[in-house]
């Protein structure tokens, strides 16, 4: 690097117990630059930058700042001397204010007492660096995931930074929103700051980047200067391998009169006026960006949303689920956008976990053993690619995203669901996996499953969508054949514009 490094570290390793996790990495974060790090689930990424932000110490190695020899022993120390991690994961304070939850850790006092005009200022100041506009006395709990995010952003930035670590910040952001905060990254890499950014999508990379960090099996395979690298060679470093351009293509052939489930004028407080039909065999890609009522029409389908008005059909006969109990009866299986809080038994096991929604059908008498739930598990443990335990005896938190997601898939192939609802399906899931997911949905629309991908990522739409319908605030705006469905397309119609 041409400028002396804020943070340099060397030899960092890393073991829980006998898990190895790093090897030895060796990174340097010069000031006013960004790093991109990526690397599939499981690469070590999140135990590397928490050894950086003090939540966790490695085991061997070291850490510099500014030359100097460095140690992180708690959260606190990484803190004083700049360093800031915007956590994936929403780690708020829900009860209290936006503006509180801003200056959490910092709180200005005055004779020992919060000074809550002070506070209300750096909170404004930090979101207005943001463009963004939020209500300063509102609890968090009342947002929505995105904005969630943007005050974790904001009380990142509002301190005194000179490294900000970043993992998938733009996972819940709008396009508006994700353009906000790239121009905030632009003006404090102007400021001198060093950024190391976590993304799995290379776009993204690309687009902000001045260096590319991938982490395989705890080791570094790649650190270039971007303008010296390209995508392939990035994917080959995060698998290990090229990953083939042209992939298995799976065009559904419509048959007149055969639909799984018809909707008309369909209405909710997200959405009015949907049609749409999904066939056994068809894989309809609904896209849409926060605030489309994507999400909400596919939960309003499960059970999970009321609506106002509205018809909806399966196998040719009305009904309306009034919970998604009777959904799930009926044969609709449904995947929530945040696995972690709304779809996971975090402390039961993979073999549980894929089991549960068929527990009554599977138990013999009053019970359940865990020979049978791992007879379910067998069932698609290779069928879904689901890298574990034969047996799925682990707990379901060992796996990574990418593999969550299938057991969480396989519930409902057990379940004996035809129609399957699909909310971010590949959300936090790395290069690798996502192949590995549009594959198993392409084989089971060959097997004849209806499947419906509600998505704000155009990578699931034009991956593995027939037909795609384009949604924005509550309204479908567009209806795109299979050979008509590109990034392009599908972000003009959502009012993005053509994408870079």
């Amino acid at each position: 690097m041409d400028a002396p490094a804020f943070l340099s570290v060397r030899g960092i390793r890393k073991s829980f117990g006998s898990v190895k996790v790093l090897h030895g990495v060796d990174l340097d974060l010069a000031p006013g630059s960004v790093t991109a790090l990526l690397g599939e689930n499981g690469a070590g990424k999140s135990t590397f930058v928490r050894i950086l932000a003090g939540d966790h110490q490695a085991d061997e190695g070291s850490i510099a700042i500014n030359g100097a020899p460095a140690a992180f022993r708690t959260v606190a120390q990484s803190r004083d001397a700049g360093i800031r991690l915007i956590a994936q994961e929403i780690a708020d304070a829900p009860t209290l204010s936006v503006a509180e939850n801003i200056a959490l850790g910092a709180l200005p006092n005055r004779l020992g007492f919060v000074d809550y005009r002070a506070m209300r200022e750096i909170a404004a100041r930090a979101l207005a660096s943001l463009g963004a506009d939020l209500p300063l006395a509102a609890p968090v709990s009342s947002l929505r995931l995105g904005e969630r995010q943007i005050v974790e952003i904001a009380r990142a930035t509002a301190g005194a930074s000179r490294c900000l670590i970043f993992d998938e910040p733009t996972a819940a952001l709008s396009d508006a929103e994700t353009r906000r905060l790239f121009a905030l990254i632009e003006r404090m890499r102007a400021q001198g700051a060093a950024i190391l950014y976590i993304t799995h999508r290379l776009d993204e990379v690309f687009a902000i980047a001045d260096r590319v960090c991938v982490l395989r099996d705890g080791r570094v395979s790649l650190n270039a200067a971007v303008a010296d690298t390209d995508q392939a060679a990035v994917v080959a470093a995060m698998v290990g391998h090229a990953i083939a351009t042209h992939h298995d293509h799976y065009a559904y052939a419509e048959k007149p009169g055969d639909k799984l489930i018809s909707v008309r004028g369909l209405t909710a407080e997200s959405f009015s006026d949907v049609a749409l039909d999904i066939a056994p065999g068809e894989i309809v890609g609904l896209y849409g960006k926060i605030g489309s009522g994507v999400p909400e029409l596919a939960g309003a389908l499960f059970g999970a949303v009321p609506y106002s008005s509205g018809e909806v059909m399966m196998d040719g006969h009305p009904l309306r689920f009034r919970h998604p109990g009777e959904a799930v009866a009926r044969g609709i299986g449904f995947l929530p956008a945040d696995r972690a809080s709304e779809g996971l038994l975090r402390q039961r096991s993979v073999a549980e976990n894929l089991a549960a929604p068929s527990w009554r059908r599977l138990a013999r008498g009053p019970f359940i053993s865990r020979a049978i739930e791992t007879a379910a598990f067998a069932r698609w443990h290779k069928t879904l690619k689901v890298r574990s335990r034969p047996d799925g005896a682990e707990r379901i938190l060992t796996l990574s995203g990418g593999n969550q997601q299938k057991v969480l898939l396989g519930r409902w192939l057990e379940a004996g669901s035809r129609l399957l609802l699909l909310v971010e399906p590949t959300r936090g899931v790395d290069v690798g996996a996502r192949q590995e997911i549009y594959q198993v949905l392409r084989d089971l629309a060959r097997q004849g499953h209806g499947i419906l991908i509600a998505s704000s990522d155009y990578e699931d739409i034009v991956e593995a969508a027939t037909r795609a319908i384009v949604m924005v605030r509550g309204q479908v705006v567009a209806h795109l054949a299979q050979e008509h469905i590109s990034t392009a397309r599908l972000t003009e119609a959502a009012g993005g514009g053509a994408h870079a």
